[in-house]
């Protein structure tokens, strides 16, 4: 755990101690520490060591990861975002920013709420004086359900364990599962399985009445396993999926979010958890060998990678995200504290907008935060569709993203130097919201600060803005 990690960890220790109720002086025993040593952790005057960290895991019966900073730091990005809106009218000292998530952290979290609210009023607003003009702020759906992935870490234990379960009783073989799927849908839930026409334009289709699943003539043998799978989701723990996925809202974003846990089983159920775990961390997580492993595509491995997250048997904590030429992100899940930025769009220096000029190749990056945190990030670009001449085809950029101190776990890491800060790409959380004064790429001005604008000078600095 890092040193950062140490020092906000007192907030938890206090939350937890205070829920159970407890007292410093009975903690402090539990912990054999003096009721001063732990008055002191409780303030921000001393930090954590190991010993105590495991011993208050112990006490309170939570994962030591519990402890660590990825909430402040999550809680930290939104609350840097809704401070940088022009709306707020004030720039506010970031060491003020920081006392208030570290001190009122619930607080906090309600001033990014209120940011929320105030951006999706005023997009209605605007989309309203414009009728048919489209406004690409105004929240959708799909933006309640990615937030609703990310607010959990994209891990559901409930889901995963139960696809794990039923892998076990399945015995399904790695990049053989779609036979046995098949059977165990038609003998268990009187489930037909047939093949749609060549050229349909749908991929997946179930019929409640007549129970018959219609899957794409153009499925590969791992796709076609995985819309088993999904199908299987929604028949064996629809019930569990259903009140999931009102976790994410009413209406259409449940109706969404029941999809992505459907998904979300498929995934855990041809990759069962234990066993992807192990081999993961023996392949030193090398996507292409872990694809080819469980017959699975290379984004799909990709988004398994970023579920690791399983108290007590955690892999590298993920960022994965999925976007297009324009730079639209279609898919975008965390297990990391990496905030992904509602507003601004996202960073034209990150590696994952590099990819689309080197088909198939997979690029890695040491990218920096402009609060000085790095990341390890590798992408590739991956092709939808295409079978027949006639056919559409769609291509995407993946890319998968973790602090740079899990770097070294990772097989793209070999060789280089991941420590020369010369080697750090700065990047941001896009151009209106991003804190640097000197990028050269940026194509927005930020929203805080006053824009310079001087006739008779030139620089390379395309908006330039008064640093004080």
């Amino acid at each position: 755990m890092s040193g950062a990690a140490k020092l906000y960890a007192y907030g938890k220790v206090r939350r937890l101690r205070r829920e159970h109720g407890i007292t410093q002086a009975e903690l402090a025993r539990r912990l054999d520490i003096s009721t001063s040593y732990l008055n002191q952790i409780e303030n921000s005057q001393r930090t954590l060591t190991a010993a105590v960290l495991l011993r208050l895991a112990e006490v309170f019966a939570v994962d030591p990861e519990f402890f660590s900073d990825t909430d402040n730091e999550r809680l930290g990005a939104d609350v840097r975002t809704a401070l940088a809106d022009e709306a707020s009218g004030v720039a506010v000292d970031p060491a003020e920013a920081a006392e208030l998530i570290r001190d009122h952290p619930a607080a906090a979290r309600a001033l990014v709420a209120l940011h929320r609210r105030y951006r999706d009023a005023a997009d209605r607003v605007a989309a309203l004086a414009s009728p048919g003009e489209p406004v690409s702020g105004l929240a959708e759906p799909h933006d309640a359900v990615r937030d609703f992935f990310y607010s959990n870490f994209n891990y559901f234990d409930a889901l995963d364990i139960a696809a794990e379960q039923l892998a076990t009783h399945l015995r399904t073989r790695p990049g053989h599962a779609a036979e046995t799927l098949s059977r165990y849908l038609l003998a268990t839930y009187d489930v037909r399985v047939l093949t749609m026409p060549p050229g349909s334009v749908e991929l997946r289709r179930y019929d409640p009445v007549t129970q018959v699943l219609h899957l794409s003539a153009n499925y590969t043998d791992s796709q076609r396993a995985f819309q088993l799978a999904t199908q299987l989701a929604f028949l064996a723990h629809g019930e569990l999926i259903t009140a999931l996925a009102a976790g994410a809202g009413p209406g259409a974003a449940a109706d969404l979010a029941r999809i992505g846990l459907g998904n979300y089983f498929a995934g855990a159920l041809l990759m069962p958890y234990t066993d992807f775990h192990h081999t993961a961390e023996q392949l030193r997580y090398d996507v292409e060998l872990l694809a080819g492993h469980y017959g699975v595509s290379f984004e799909t491995a990709c988004h398994r990678l970023s579920t690791l997250q399983r108290p007590m048997l955690r892999g590298v904590p993920f960022a994965f995200l999925r976007v297009d030429r324009a730079g639209n992100i279609s898919k975008r899940q965390s297990a990391t504290d990496f905030h992904f930025s509602r507003l601004g769009g996202t960073c034209p220096l990150w590696v994952i907008y590099e990819a689309f000029s080197s088909p198939g190749r997979i690029l890695t990056q040491v990218a920096e935060m402009p609060d000085g945190k790095r990341y390890f990030w590798l992408a590739r670009t991956v092709v939808h569709g295409g079978r027949g001449h006639h056919s559409p085809r769609a291509t995407f950029a993946v890319a998968l993203g973790c602090e740079l101190r899990h770097a070294g776990r990772l097989v793209y890491s070999d060789g280089l130097a991941l420590d020369d800060p010369r080697a750090a790409t700065p990047i941001g959380l896009g151009c209106r919201i991003c804190e640097r004064r000197d990028c050269a790429q940026r194509a927005r001005p930020p929203a805080a600060g006053q824009l310079l604008v001087d006739e008779n000078r030139q620089t390379v600095i395309p908006y330039a803005v008064d640093q004080r």
